[in-house]
Parts: structure tokens; C-alpha cells; sequence
């Protein structure tokens, strides 16, 4: 595992999964968030986005979280390692509701400064759409473009551990 990528809805747990993958792999951790958004949520334009993405692929290894569907290809392409957090719809909504409480006029670690947390309608809204909208693209995605790459499709707390506990055990010397 030397290039990973970590997908899934808002509130599935990606950037929490890749800050404890990428200390377990000693490898480098990219939080797609972090370098699209710009102090006060401004996007980062697509060209320069797409410019951006493609140079962090170039890389030797990373663990990277985060959907923005323009590039998600791309980066499918060149991982070896695809996880899909593939969470309940409302635990999703539930962490996040619970993640802005909490982090309400901050900004939390993934994230650039001047970001503080916000929620709104639409979010919510596409995190419990996700399983008829976004998942089927996702899922044919994988199909598509991952042979000879190791898929993970954790949907449990239970499965997210194991896969954690497994990392450890194969990085751990004998």
C-alpha cells in the first residue's frame, strides 16, 4: 500500500481513516479538502484543480481523502489501494450534524484556515441522497477501472477496525 485512496459520503469517516492509515503506513496523508478551499470557501478553479491533483499523483506514496468527482478518475487510476466507506446514509448525517456542533466557527484540521465549519441544506441533502446518486457512479467506477488494485468496501465501525488492525499487524515487523 503506497498509494491510497479514501472515498465515500460526507461523515463516512475518510479523513479520520486516512490521518490513522497514513501513521500506520508512515506515509504522506493529502486531505483533498485542505488544498481545494480557500480562506472564506472559495473553490479552487477546475483547471487549476485538475493541475493540482494530477502533480500529487506524481508522487511516490500517499494515503488521500476526499470525493471531487472531476479527478476521482484519475486518481483511481493510480492508486493501488481503493477503500470505499460505504456508511449508513444517517450515521453520515448524524456525525456530520454532530461534527458542526462541535466545530461550529473553527476550523478543524482538515481543512485551510478561514474555513470554519458550516452545514447546510444541500449538504445534508446529498449525504442522504448518496446511496441513489452518487454510489452507483462510484461503484462502476471501481468496476471499471481497478483490476490489479486492492478494493476495500468497509460499511461497518467493525469492518473500518479490522482493516486498521490488519494494516498494523502486515506493517509490524516480525
Amino acid at each position: 500500500m503506497q498509494k491510497v485512496l479514501i472515498i465515500g459520503s460526507g461523515g463516512s469517516g475518510k479523513s479520520t481513516l486516512a490521518r490513522k492509515l497514513a501513521t500506520i503506513l508512515k506515509i504522506e496523508l493529502i486531505h483533498l479538502d485542505l488544498l481545494y478551499w480557500k480562506a472564506g470557501w472559495i473553490e479552487t478553479p477546475k483547471e487549476k484543480w485538475r493541475e493540482i491533483v494530477l502533480d500529487l499523483l506524481k508522487k511516490d506514496s500517499w494515503v488521500i481523502d476526499g470525493n471531487y468527482s472531476g479527478t476521482l478518475k484519475d486518481r483511481i487510476e493510480v492508486s493501488d489501494t481503493i477503500i470505499f466507506l460505504d456508511r449508513s446514509p444517517l450515521l453520515c448525517l448524524w456525525r456530520v450534524l454532530k461534527r458542526w456542533f462541535y466545530n461550529r466557527n473553527k476550523n478543524r484540521i482538515d481543512m485551510p484556515m478561514g474555513c470554519n465549519e458550516q452545514l447546510s441544506l444541500e449538504f445534508m441533502f446529498w449525504i442522504l441522497n448518496y446511496p441513489q446518486k452518487t454510489k452507483p457512479t462510484i461503484i462502476n467506477l471501481l468496476k471499471e477501472n481497478t483490476e490489479g488494485k486492492q478494493v476495500f468496501h468497509l460499511r461497518s465501525n467493525t469492518d473500518v477496525e479490522n482493516f486498521l488492525l490488519n494494516c498494523k499487524n502486515l506493517t509490524q515487523p516480525n
